[in-house]
């Protein structure tokens, strides 16, 4: 297989290139897009928009957010029995539909093995917190962590402490990430993007929380997951989609190509065998644009990204300013089965704008096609993010011929 095959086999099962966007998508299909991508990548950066809500603009067009918002963490009791989406820890923390939780139910024993990364010492101190969390919620949920403290009435140390990093948890709230790590809650609904924690048998239907399915089971059903969003892939990127342990996923993949689940490839130029699904689609053109947010599942893999693309690239809000070379919150520009451009974006609420502090285009690709398109792309997504134009004033090779196609299509 050509290096230019599994790109647009990689492209098109990522949801690209599919038929043109016909109006406002649908709860059913919102719910469909994250059942097919497996997950949605959260994260508290909400610079231009949060992490979460980016996968679904960038294959569905503008959506309505709220609707996303009720599937996931539904507010009445009607929207809770739609709900079809429930948290966990998967590629990292994340929102994953309601039936994929059971085939994590071997990372919840060995987070309470090893008492997770979010218990520290809490236990050292309080014994009881545990239950004594878990009661809260039970009788008062769903609860954040400082309703949880208030609820116990002092119970718990409220002196902070560190566990690690930046990190600055109560142990309450150590408490509640360690019982989420291990399954015991879940969060119930968010309030300004604040977990609000909930017994996850109230949440998860009890028809899947009863399910327990064998670990190298869930691991193979994992593999087969990511193998037909990925399309094509190595073994560490089929592993990395769920983070799976590397002699299991590896042992999954062997179990999968006897079985003939997957099929393996050899791509030209690539070191490592790949796999792809009997049922991947090799199409021989991809069209199409989209604006892909860093902690979307097409580039989350870096090494992956730089294979299928040679697009190298790193997320600056972890970088030194003075080290940044395209921005802060830089997004990649597909076009046509292709990363042609980067753009650092922030929704500027109070200007009312999408500014674009930097634009980039990278080297082969056609600068006035890349310029009209990104520039209605980014009109585009300035409309569904609420705001009145785009601005374009920063810097980068593409900047100038940007700001000309915003002017000419009356978007700033």
């Amino acid at each position: 297989m050509s290096r230019a095959q599994a790109r647009r086999a990689a492209v098109a099962a990522q949801g690209f290139g599919g038929p043109a966007r016909r109006g406002p998508p649908a709860r059913r299909t919102i719910a469909a897009e994250v059942e097919r991508l497996g997950l949605l990548q959260l994260d508290s950066v909400n610079v231009a928009v949060r992490a979460h809500y980016a996968p679904l603009f960038s294959r569905l067009g503008p959506y309505d957010r709220d609707t996303l918002d009720a599937l996931a963490w539904p507010q009445t009791p009607a929207q809770r029995r739609r709900r079809t989406m429930v948290e966990f820890w998967v590629h990292e923390a994340s929102l994953l539909p309601i039936d994929e939780w059971p085939l994590f139910r071997w990372r919840m024993r060995d987070n309470a093995a090893r008492r997770s990364r979010w218990l520290g010492a809490a236990l050292d101190d309080h014994p009881e917190i545990l239950d004594a969390v878990t009661t809260a919620i039970a009788e008062h949920g769903p609860l954040e962590a400082g309703e949880v403290e208030a609820v116990l009435g002092g119970g718990g140390d409220r002196k902070a402490r560190a566990y690690g990093g930046w990190w600055q948890r109560s142990d309450v709230k150590v408490a509640c990430e360690h019982l989420f790590a291990t399954g015991e809650l879940t969060t119930g609904t968010r309030r300004g993007f604040r977990r609000a924690y909930e017994l996850t048998e109230r949440v998860v239907p009890p028809d899947i929380h009863a399910r327990d399915p064998a670990r190298d089971a869930s691991m193979r059903e994992l593999i087969r997951r990511a193998a037909r969003v990925q399309g094509v892939a190595t073994e560490p990127d089929l592993r990395d989609h769920y983070r799976l342990p590397p002699a299991e996923s590896q042992a999954a993949v062997a179990e999968l190509v006897d079985a003939g689940e997957l099929v393996p490839v050899q791509v030209e130029g690539w070191t490592a065998p790949a796999y792809r699904t009997p049922e991947t689609r090799l199409p021989r053109r991809v069209t199409g644009r989209a604006l892909l947010a860093p902690f979307d599942p097409l580039i989350w893999f870096r090494a992956r990204t730089l294979r299928l693309f040679d697009f190298h690239y790193r997320i600056g809000i972890y970088t030194p300013a003075e080290k940044r070379t395209h921005g802060y919150y830089v997004f990649p520009f597909l076009l046509d089965g292709r990363l042609v451009a980067r753009v650092d974006l922030k929704a500027d609420r109070a200007l009312g704008v999408l500014r674009v502090p930097g634009a980039f285009l990278e080297e082969g690709a056609d600068e006035g096609k890349v310029a009209a398109e990104l520039a209605a792309e980014l009109a585009t997504m300035a409309e569904w993010l609420g705001l009145e134009g785009v601005l374009v004033d920063g810097g980068g090779d593409l900047a100038a011929a940007l700001g000309q196609a915003v002017k000419a299509g009356g978007w700033t």
